[in-house]
Parts: structure tokens; sequence; C-alpha cells
């Protein structure tokens, strides 16, 4: 009998999660650039008027706010920077790590601490990059593989790096156990500064050259900022046998001036496809280079990825956060994204290259960095464990956007569920059937915020293991639990800040036809359609979520409504093909991801708790993800980018209070057009004061 053909009491996935196999021999296994802020943006064209409306001026009060929040945690990174060093070091020598905070010398080399350098002798009377000030990293840009612990270079830091010692300049993140790509000769003399920024926030460079005297020499200099911007950026730590490339690019030679000349460079693009690169413009009082690429490739011959049987690569070269090699790398994990898995999975999954499989997401929807280890045998579905880490950078696309500069819900759901999913299909889920296409979907799951944690220029480290796997007609399942924890924190004596388990799908696409929802294929109507009442309509976008994550906009609310009588609300959302997350949420397999379905709800519960003034006692709130309350969900369909609409509602539970705090915990649903599809159990949202007593 087929699959399509079996009727269930429920839902055919609740037969699927409950474990109820149709065939007989099945086996169940157990063991765009953001607006600029601050005083650039009060300059850019179309800026608004000082007399401009209050709307209008509180968005700019806001956005300089959020610019200095940027300018502030971007300390961070160099704190957790110099303790890496630190680290690293001690632990090679076999030493307990020193307090001080220093870059120590790495064995038979001493480490640069460059100087600044004198003024340039010629300066760009009206220079045409603009340099823009960093600001939050725009959604899908490129984010630095490796934090780097200068930003100047001089003579001598130059002379490093064209021997290709990258790490003794950049740090020991940028060790390789190779040499590195080389800087290329030119007139570059020092780099004055190099820090984020630009028009794709990637990279800006000032720096002072010896005058180039023809257009020969301009490009020479333009390829010299491009790598180091590149070195800088750590790109070389993903590519085995790396090397410098330089292509493309205009260049537009002037009058030659003599002596010393002032440097200026961007970077306008950037990725990390097909291999790490960056497009640059540079600029000085001899001319103008635009557009040139940089990239980093493998030698001609060098083998990337990971080998048959998920083993780890022959030529490991990415480090994580303690200087372990990592088994699977950023290069190889977005390449997956895109469409070949193997250099991820291994030559097993070639065959997946151009038909819908599961892929990681991409983009600013990727969540883990890199695989550092894997426990468990390929094929061997009994049992396993894994390892991966994921930077958050203090300036990543998620805290511009979210309502409050702390980290969002769907980023604590997105990042724990893809590190425990790359386990089990590293282990080979999918290879039960090799030539049938599966899609993944998440069907079930709990997870509780422990205790609260700034995870701005951090590192999250994240341990899965694999509890179960069951192979059935045309659907694999297996369940997961996952934990997480900050980089430098003692795993066997601190608890994770974050925990939980799930369910997860691999289904064919008859299998996926068969969905009906969370009711059995029958529509139930909201509360709201099924009690008519007189509901209050709330305007939204008072949290201050913005862009990706402006979820929510007009509520419905009911006051003392809902299942509890505590109080009840509904909303809507407008669901466009073009909506962002398609293009992320996977390849050839577009759905929304059902955690920012969950962003959604927890979005609608902050707008309901300004409107009903739960906030108004609080000095300075903002939203925080609430500890200590256990959320479940349960997944049955997606949002598709067809659909058209989103509608959820939402039944308050109970409001509680502490000293700067309120939070209000509910239970919750999802439709799409004649489904629902989303049931959230306890799911919270909070606001604080600063500086208030953890809950």
């Amino acid at each position: 009998m087929s699959f399509d053909q079996i009727t269930f009491d429920g839902d055919p996935f609740d037969a699927l999660a409950a474990g109820h196999d149709p065939q007989p021999d099945s086996v169940t296994v157990t063991a765009a650039p953001r607006a600029t802020s601050g005083a650039a943006a009060d300059a850019a064209p179309g800026a608004a008027d000082p007399a401009s409306s209050g709307e209008d001026l509180a968005a700019r009060v806001v956005g300089a706010l959020r610019a200095e929040l940027v300018t502030a945690h971007r300390s961070a990174i160099e704190v957790q920077a110099a303790w890496q060093t630190t680290a690293l070091t001690a632990l090679q020598a076999g030493r307990p790590v020193p307090a001080a905070r220093v870059l120590p010398a790495r064995a038979g080399s001493a480490p640069i601490e460059p100087t600044g350098h004198r003024a340039a002798a010629l300066t760009l009377a009206s220079p045409r990059l603009s340099l823009l000030p960093a600001g939050y990293r725009p959604e899908g840009g490129l984010e630095p593989l490796a934090p780097a612990l200068v930003s100047t270079l001089d003579t001598a830091a130059l002379d490093v790096l064209r021997r290709g010692d990258l790490a003794a300049v950049f740090g020991p993140r940028h060790e390789r156990g190779e040499p590195g790509p080389t800087l290329s000769g030119g007139p570059l003399q020092a780099v004055t500064e190099v820090r984020a920024g630009g028009p794709v926030g990637v990279a800006v460079l000032r720096g002072v050259a010896t005058a180039p005297a023809d257009a020969t020499e301009l490009r020479a200099l333009a390829t010299q900022v491009g790598q180091v911007i590149a070195g800088w950026l750590g790109l070389a730590t993903v590519v085995p046998g790396a090397r410098f490339v330089a292509e493309g690019g205009t260049v537009t030679a002037e009058t030659a001036p003599s002596g010393e000349v002032e440097v200026r460079a961007e970077v306008s693009a950037a990725d990390l496809l097909p291999r790490p690169w960056v497009r640059v413009d540079v600029e000085c009082p001899a001319g103008l280079v635009t557009g040139l690429d940089v990239a980093v490739r493998e030698k001609p011959g060098t083998p990337l990825g990971t080998r048959r049987g998920g083993n780890p690569p022959a030529l490991p070269v990415r480090r994580g956060v303690t200087g372990r090699l990592a088994a699977v790398d950023e290069l190889a994990l977005a390449t997956a994204s895109a469409g070949d898995l193997q250099m991820a999975l291994g030559p097993e999954f070639a065959r997946y290259a151009e038909v819908r499989a599961t892929r990681p997401p991409a983009g600013g929807l990727r969540l883990v960095g890199r695989v550092m280890e894997v426990h468990g045998t390929r094929g061997d579905l009994l049992q396993g464990t894994g390892e991966t880490e994921y930077d958050s950078a203090a300036d990543a696309w998620y805290y511009g956007a979210a309502p409050s500069p702390t980290v969002p819900n769907v980023i604590l759901m997105e990042t724990s569920l893809q590190s425990a999913l790359l386990l089990g299909y590293h282990l080979g889920a999918t290879l039960t059937d090799p030539e049938e296409d599966y899609s993944l979907r998440n069907l079930d799951g709990s997870a509780t915020l422990h205790r609260e944690v700034d995870l701005r220029g951090r590192t999250i480290v994240q341990r899965s293991q694999l509890l179960s796997t069951t192979v059935l007609s045309g659907a694999v399942l297996q369940s997961l639990a996952y934990e997480l924890w900050l980089d430098g924190e003692d795993r066997d004596r601190m608890a994770p800040f974050y925990s939980g388990r799930s369910l997860f799908g691999f289904f064919n696409a008859t299998a996926l036809a068969n969905q009906t929802g969370l009711d059995n294929g029958t529509y139930v109507p909201t509360w709201l359609e099924q009690h008519p009442t007189l509901a209050r309509t709330v305007a939204g976008g008072r949290t201050g979520a913005r862009d990706e994550l402006d979820l929510v906009r007009d509520l419905e609310v009911v006051d003392g409504g809902g299942r509890h009588g505590q109080g009840y609300l509904r909303a809507s959302r407008i669901v466009h093909d073009s909506d962002w997350f398609f293009a992320r949420h996977f390849h050839l397999d577009p759905v929304m991801p059902g955690s920012l379905g969950v962003e959604a709800v927890i979005q609608a519960m902050q707008e309901w708790l300004v409107d009903t003034g739960a906030i108004d006692e609080l000095a300075e709130p903002e939203f925080v993800v609430p500890a200590g309350v256990e959320l479940s969900w349960r997944y049955r369909g997606q949002i598709l980018a067809a659909d058209g609409e989103m509608t959820l509602e939402v039944h308050v539970k109970q409001v509680q209070r502490r000293p700067g705090r309120v939070r209000v915990v509910a239970d919750a649903s999802v439709w799409k057009p004649g489904l629902r599809i989303y049931e959230l159990t306890d799911v919270a949202a909070e606001a604080r004061e600063k500086g208030a007593p953890a809950w």
C-alpha cells in the first residue's frame, strides 16, 4: 500500500511522529545596506529636516542610539579576541590562562603590534569614496570569519604579510598550519585604519603609499589593498592552499604626483561563494580603481571539503574559537546552502546538487558557522553527538532589526535547530534511501532559555545528541536534543544557557502533499470568529522592530477575551513571494521558517505589552527573551510563497511582574489560508529596564 493511500484517525504527520508506519518493513532505531545612522544619516540625500515630523525625529534618534550601541558593543569583539589570543597561547603551552590580556609571542616569531604612520604628504582634496561609518550589517552581508587583533599596519606588518604569515599580524584565529596567501608587491607603505563600514558594511581602509607612477602601479596598489582587506576579514581561513587572485577592475589614472599619498578604499561587494572574495574601490591622488575583485582560491588540485563517509577534510585549515581544527567550515556550509552538498557532507551527496533536497539556510539565516566534530559512524543511526560553533557578531543584522538590541528568539531557535539538523544529516538520515529526494521539516520541539546572556561579539558553542531515528516509507524521523554555551564557559561545570529537544522529519514529495494541518484537514476558525465581539484595532509598529523582523502590523485586541479570559489578540501578515526569507530557506524548497512564525507571535505580544501600558512603569524598557519559560511548539504545515496570508492569534494566560520587569505568557496558533498549522504553548514576551535584576 502506498503512503498516500493510508488513512489515519488524525493528521498523517501526527501518525508519523508517533512512529506508525504504513509499511511492514520499516525500521525503528532508538538510542541592502541599512540606512546610515547618526550624523552621516543627517547629511545623506533625503535626510529629514530638523523641522520634520515627530515621527521622523524619533526615527533619527533611534538610529543614532543604534549606532552608539553598535560602537559600544563592538568592543566586546576586541575583548573576546584578546581573551582568545591569551587562552590559545596558554593552552598550547600547557599553562593556565593568565589574567593579562596581551598579544603574546608565538613560537618562532614576535607578535606584530603595528604603529601609526606619519600623515601622507599629499591627501585627496575631493574624495570620491564616502567611507561610511559602521552600522548593523545588512542581512546576508559578509561578516568577518575571524576577528583581527589590529586595525593599523605599519611597514613591518606588511612585510610579514608578504611572507604569508597572516596569524602573526591578525591573530591566532588566522593560524593555518601552512603558509598563507602572500601579499603582493606594490606601493602600499602602511595602513592607518581598517574597520567595518562602507556601502555594504564590510570594510573600509585608509593608508599611505608611494605615489603610483602609472596605471600599472595604481592597479598594483588596489590589489594590495584588496588583499589586506581580505586577510583582515579572515577569508583565507577557510581555503587550504590559499592564494590571492585579482580580477577585473577599471583603472582611471590621473596626473602622477610624487612622494607619499593618501589611500582610501571601501568594499562595494563581497561573498563567500564560489570562493571568498571582496570587490574594492580604491582612490588616491594618482587616480581611481573601481570594481576590482580580490578572491582567495586554492591552488589547482588542492582537495577541499568532507571526504567519503563523513570524514574530515584532508587539509583542514579552519580553526574554531579554542584553536581546534573544524570538520566543516563556513565555506562548505555556504556552498551547501546554495545547492552543492558534497563539500559539507561528502561525495555521497553529490546527486542532490540540482534537486530539491535538505539544505542549510542561506544568508543571514545560516546560523551555524562550522561543525567542530561529529562522534558517530555514517549509516549508524543508533547514536551520535556533534559540536558546532556560531559567531554572533556585535553588528549582526538581527540586532539592528529586532525590537531591542538583544538577541531575538528566532536566532536562539534557529541556531540550535540548525546545529541539531546537521548532526542527523551528517550521520546519513537521507542515505537510508539515497535515490529519494527529501525535504526537511521541523515537527515538534521545546526549548528553554535558562539564563540571560549577551551574545553580541561572542561565539555560541552548540552540542547536539541524536536520540532516535525512525525510517518510514517516504519519511525519516529524527529526535535530537541540544544545549548551548558561550565560548570560554566550562561545559562540564556550568549548565547551558539554552537547551531543547526537537523532532525533525525528512519527507518526500508524496509525504509533504499529505499535510492536513493540526486539525486533520478541518478548518478551525479563530477564537474571534467563534466569539464575535467588538475588538479594538491597535496600530503596530511601536516596538522598534524593522526591516527583516518587522513581522506584525495592526492587531485586533479583545480585553479579557480568549480561552483563559486574560486577553486575546489576532493579527495577520500579507505574504509575498518576494519576502526575503523565501530566498534563504531553502534553496529550491522555499518556505517561511517556523521560527519566524513564532517570532511574529512574540512580536504581537510585545505590541500588546506596549498597548496595555504594562511597560509604562519601566525606565528605558527593552525586550528580551524570557528566561526560565519552556516554549513548546507543534508544526503541521508551512507558510509558502503562494499562500498570500498568515494569521495568528494569542490567548493570554498571565501577566507576571518582577522588579524592573514584566512578562506575558500565552498560548497561540498560526494559520495559513484554510489550515491551522502551528500550535504554541507557553510562548512568552518580556520587557525589562536596563540593569534590572534577573527574573
